[in-house]
Order: structure tokens, then sequence, then C-alpha cells
């Protein structure tokens, strides 16, 4: 009898083009999802001041780079500032202020083009907010040697400022200007990721600051273009670091509801059976921040000791509540 119900069950299945696979699996939708931009005025506005102020702290880290460290060791580790120092090497009619105008002007324009005005009005911003604030730390504590004469601890410094606060901008979708706009360009149409786009468009630099001022810059300009990239990218990932959740459960409800009504995050459910035992049972697949993360698995630990679950860290998620599509 039991066969004959599973029989007509799957043809009433197939008459509805249903797979039979699928029917098992359901979704857990959940609560409005708080990582969705909020439909309130107030929402959205807190969203975008939160934008600005990780906007400013990155930008600092990178005034702080270039002003305390670059600057004074001639270091061509990228950048629009880096052009200009060199250009104005070979053409000292022209100073490097002129120089870095043109140049931001022009690639604003493109930024405008390829990435819409939200990116334009940021990068402008953080453009904006390092000059000021490298002439500020100029009127304040004015620099004209090397702070320690330990050049390669210095160039660590440099590295370190730029290639932190720089990833703090792309994670927000914004730039300090000049070269990072063609990184990210690069990144746009290309496989590359940020930290190699940004190897690619500075490596030019590095070449013309050793002919311009020596093999030694030179050596170790490349040598902070290396360490760049490596630190722009994990910096970037552990911005955007998630926690994605397999968990085989006989109390899948519970789960689904903490994770639903007390993290604001849905879920996937569907049928599974152990190889050994044969029970059936259901597997939950979700994602979560990592405060989330910590708190799901204290309440697996304490509601079901038994469930069996494997968390794996995920940078790139696509879909709604993470990245659009």
């Amino acid at each position: 009898m039991s066969q004959e119900l599973e029989i007509k069950n799957q043809q009433e299945l197939k008459e509805t083009n249903i797979e039979p696979s699928l029917a098992k699996t359901k979704i857990i939708k959940g609560t409005p999802d708080v990582n969705v931009v909020p439909a309130t005025k107030m929402g959205r506005f807190l969203r975008g001041l939160w934008s600005y102020i990780l906007i400013t702290i990155g930008t600092l880290f990178v005034a702080c780079g270039v002003y305390f460290f670059k600057f004074p060791n001639h270091f061509t580790v990228g950048g629009v500032s880096s052009l200009s120092v060199v250009l104005t090497h070979y053409f000292p009619a022209i100073n490097e202020s002129t120089f870095m105008a043109i140049a931001n002007v022009l690639l604003l324009i493109v930024a405008l083009i390829i990435f819409g005005k939200d990116f334009a009005i940021k990068t402008v911003y953080s453009s904006l907010l390092l000059s000021a604030s490298t002439l500020a730390m100029e009127y304040i504590y004015p620099i004209t040697e090397s702070l320690t004469g330990d050049k390669f601890l210095e160039l660590l410094f440099t590295i370190g400022g730029i290639a932190i606060g720089s990833a703090i901008l792309f994670s927000q979708d914004a730039s300090s200007g000049g070269t990072d706009i063609i990184a990210m360009i690069l990144k746009r149409f290309t496989s590359v990721n940020i930290g190699t786009a940004l190897l690619i468009t500075d490596v030019v630099l590095v070449i013309l600051g050793a002919i311009a001022f020596g093999i030694e810059i030179g050596l170790y300009s490349l040598c902070g273009l290396v360490i760049k990239s490596f630190i722009v990218d994990n910096v970037i990932d552990g911005i955007n670091l998630n926690k994605c959740f397999i968990i085989v459960t006989d109390k899948d409800e519970a789960i689904c509801a903490f994770i639903n009504n007390e993290l604001h995050r849905g879920a996937t459910v569907s049928m599974c059976t152990g190889s050994f035992t044969h029970d059936n049972k259901r597997m939950i697949i979700t994602v979560l921040n990592r405060q989330q993360a910590s708190l799901l698995k204290k309440f697996i630990r304490v509601n079901d000791p038994h469930a069996f679950s494997i968390i794996t860290n995920s940078t790139d998620i696509l879909g709604k509540g993470f990245r659009i599509v």
C-alpha cells in the first residue's frame, strides 16, 4: 500500500513538473534580513553614515602611511602621488600638485562613467580628505627626513598603512583615487583580484622610480608592491569573511527558529539519509557573519550536541543580504 502511495506521489510530482528530489527541499525565509539596506529613511541614513565613517578611517590609514613613511623615503609604491613625484623629476616646470590634479580629474571622470555616481562621490570625498589630512599633518608635524633611518622598517609601515586603508575603502566600493581606480576597472572587466590589479597598475611606477631615484629605492618599492598586493587581498577577505554552516540534525525546527528569529537570517532545509545508519535527518544550510556564527555554535552545542556541523570560511557570497548578483 505504501509503495503504491509513493508511486502515486511521484506521478503527481511529474505532472506538476517538480523533481521528486526537490520536493523534499524547503526554504526557511525567516524575518527581514538586517543586512539588506533598510527601507526607512533613517535606516538608509545610518547605513550611509557608517559607510562614510569607514571611508574616513581607511583614508586616514592611507594618509599616515603616505606622509610619515612614503614621502621622506621617496618610495614609489603606487598611486598618483608616486606618479607625480616621478613626472616632476622629468618635467620640473610642472609641480606635483598639478600632475595629481590632472590625473585625478581624468580618472574620476572614467570612474563616474563605469561605476556610477555613488562610487565617484565616495572617491571624491576620500581624495579630498587624503589631501587635507596630509596637509594638516605637514602643518602639525613637519617631516624633512626619515623618522628612523631604517628604510625597510619604514617600507613596512608605508605598505601597512596604504594597504589596510585601501582595503577598507575597497570594501565600501570607494577608493582614494588615482591608480586605485585603474585597479578596480581591471577587476571589473577581468578575472584578476584587487591585489593583483594594483600590482599590475603600479609596477610601471616602480620602474620609473628606479630610473629616477636609483636602484635601491626601486628594489625597496618593488618589495613594497608585492607585500601590498597580499595585504590588500587578505584584509578584504577578512572584512568580507562569512561562515557557511552545513548542519545535519533531527532538531531542524528549533535550529531554524533560532536562525530566523534571533539571527534574522534565512536557511535552506532538505532531507538526508545516513549511509551507515540509514536514519532520516534534516540538513540545514545557512551563511552567517562571524558574530552570528558564534551565537549559532553556542546554540547548537547546548540544544543539539549530537548534531553534525561543517563550518567553512567564505568571502564571496552572492545574493540577498550579501552581494547583489
